[in-house]
């Protein structure tokens, strides 16, 4: 029986294919040209360890600013699996979806191949924005990039955010594997922008030898901060001066802004954008779970921070907020194959009180484990663990004071489970 509402999809979806992560392209682009979905309208790749949400949602945001008819596709989601495909900056509607997902359910079974949840809506969000007539996609990549389902369509410009350790499993275990896997969304004459600013050798040569328009941060682009308040943009052909910072906190975000702007500045010609949707997308853009502020107190910190790298991020925006908080709860869950031990290494100097959640996934790591890395790594008395997240949201609301501060992070699961709760 074929599902009919969106749950019921994606319950099948879940299902469907033996392994949740299955990298390669062959079995998806057989549906992609049983479908014939070639886009007509330029394509935007984003990939890398971290800041691929936040690049995406200034793209989308600035673009729109211009006027363009947006197609935004990223993951994972929080609470919705229409945050994923978004038209026109809205989610689309259940039934949009489902009405994708059956045209994608056909061409699968003419195709006699199975698909992964990710690449089956991969597809679904191509077919939405070619169907809608929008003037430019923006995809993010799900994992690594050269056998991710989103590399299936050549980008007119990529975009490489950042190489760091995640994901090891699937990627490789040095920077140099993970980054050659991740440099497999650029294209031969087409833009790649990269805002790495520490590419190992071997994977510059690897560029040097795809023969990309390659855009390197610091070299062919850059930016300059002018007090608190400015900072300019200095791009492969136009610069930007006195521009607001983002809206998206962190000192960070000016580097993933500048691979933004670098990209537009060399689609220019395709797709013209003024300063002035450079200044909006800067200071509207919004981003759920990326150091999310909650309003009233105690102040509640949301962040999907699951490696290393992202948290030596949230510990310098832990530092940068004031006033001193007289203590720091920390509600945390993570998955088990990802490196907890460094994480926690990184944070333990900015927490007080370590509340400790289990992620209900066959991925997640048992509260009790995460309990033992803390207490190896800190020594620390105040760790408690909880069979669930929202019991250990809960316990930090009763026992924090109103001027002490909530911070919410280790792996999407953990936002989400903690905003549903909210």
């Amino acid at each position: 029986m074929e599902p009919r509402s969106l749950a019921d999809w994606l319950a099948y979806l879940e299902n469907l294919h033996p392994f949740t992560i299955d990298l390669g392209l062959d079995r998806v682009k057989r549906v992609k040209d049983n479908l014939c979905l070639t886009p007509s309208f330029p394509v935007i790749t984003v990939g890398g360890t971290n800041g691929k949400g936040s690049i995406c949602a200034m793209l989308e945001t600035t673009l729109s600013a211009a006027g363009y008819r947006v197609g935004c596709y990223t993951s994972p989601h929080l609470l919705t699996f229409n945050e994923r495909i978004r038209i026109l900056q809205q989610e689309v509607s259940d039934a949009e979806i489902c009405r994708a997902f059956e045209t994608i359910e056909s061409a699968r079974l003419q195709s006699q191949v199975t698909l992964t949840y990710f690449e089956f809506g991969t597809l679904a969000a191509m077919h939405l924005f070619i169907e809608s007539n929008v003037d430019v996609a923006v995809l993010e990549v799900g994992l690594g990039g050269r056998l991710d389902a989103v590399n299936i369509f050549d980008a007119d410009c990529a975009i490489l955010a950042s190489i760091d350790l995640d994901h090891m499993d699937y990627l490789g275990e040095t920077r140099e594997e993970i980054g050659l896997e991740k440099i497999g969304i650029f294209r031969k004459g087409r833009y790649a922008i990269c805002s790495e600013p520490d590419i190992p050798p071997s994977i510059q040569m690897k560029i040097d030898e795809l023969g990309a328009k390659f855009f390197r941060i610091n070299q062919d682009f850059s930016y300059s901060t002018q007090g608190n308040l400015q900072w300019n943009f200095y791009g492969p052909h136009n610069n930007v001066y006195a521009l607001p910072y983002p809206s998206l906190r962190g000192s960070f975000q000016l580097r993933n802004a500048s691979a933004c702007f670098a990209a537009l500045d060399c689609l220019k010609d395709e797709l013209p954008v003024d300063n002035q949707a450079i200044r909006r997308g800067l200071v509207e853009t919004t981003l759920k779970g990326r150091f999310q502020v909650l309003p009233g107190s105690p102040r509640v910190i949301l962040d999907v921070a699951h490696n290393p790298a992202a948290a030596k991020v949230l510990a310098e925006n832990l530092d940068q907020m004031g006033p001193p908080f007289p203590k720091t709860y920390a509600v945390i869950g993570m998955l088990k194959d990802k490196d907890i031990a460094s994480v926690i290494q990184t944070l333990k100097n900015h927490i007080d009180v370590w509340l400790i959640g289990t992620i209900h996934s066959a991925r997640g790591a048992q509260a009790e484990e995460i309990a033992s890395i803390i207490s190896n790594i800190t020594h620390s008395n105040a760790i408690h663990s909880f069979s669930d997240l929202s019991d250990a949201y809960a316990f930090a609301q009763k026992q924090a004071g109103k001027n002490d501060r909530i911070c919410v992070f280790g792996s999407f699961y953990t936002v989400s489970a903690i905003l549903a709760f909210t």
